[in-house]
């Protein structure tokens, strides 16, 4: 997946946090794709609107796309550096490529990924580093909750 065609995706991700966000919910969203932009599925965090902690919105994305054979074919694009449990989930479908929008306001387990071999671009995409920013400034509390502090 070219630099152009990863902000793309990211486009669509980035609609999934805003959506979670005037959900009442964490502004997390992430989408699978083929390397050609077509999007398989999408996801956005809902662990404040169903009580579920794991549904962050990489895992959301992954039950979304169902039962597939073609793991390695599609690239993850999240909004946010993923998580220990969201970079796990990953690497256990065999992902090849992760694209990050940011991850400057929080580092998830991208140590992780390159461990395993997968591909990893971080975009540093302002429009993610704003929405982060936003939710850590008026919603602290609900951050450390969702980071397990």
């Amino acid at each position: 997946m070219d630099h152009e065609t990863a902000r793309i995706v990211l486009g669509a991700a980035i609609e999934q946090a805003e959506k979670s966000w005037n959900e009442g919910g964490i502004p997390i969203g992430a989408a699978l794709s083929k390397s050609d932009g077509t999007i398989i599925a999408l996801g956005h965090n809902q662990r404040v609107q169903t009580g579920d902690t794991t549904a962050h919105a990489e895992t959301v994305c992954f039950r979304n796309a169902g039962r597939r054979r073609d793991w390695a074919e599609l690239t993850l694009v999240s909004t946010l550096s993923p998580c220990s449990m969201c970079t796990g989930t990953a690497v256990l479908h065999g992902i090849k490529r992760v694209v990050i929008g940011e991850n400057t306001t929080y580092m998830g387990a991208e140590h992780w990924l390159e461990e395993h071999g997968v591909d990893t671009l971080v975009l540093h995409d302002q429009r993610c580093i704003d929405l982060m920013t936003r939710f850590q400034d008026e919603l602290p509390d609900l951050w450390a909750e969702d980071i397990g502090k």
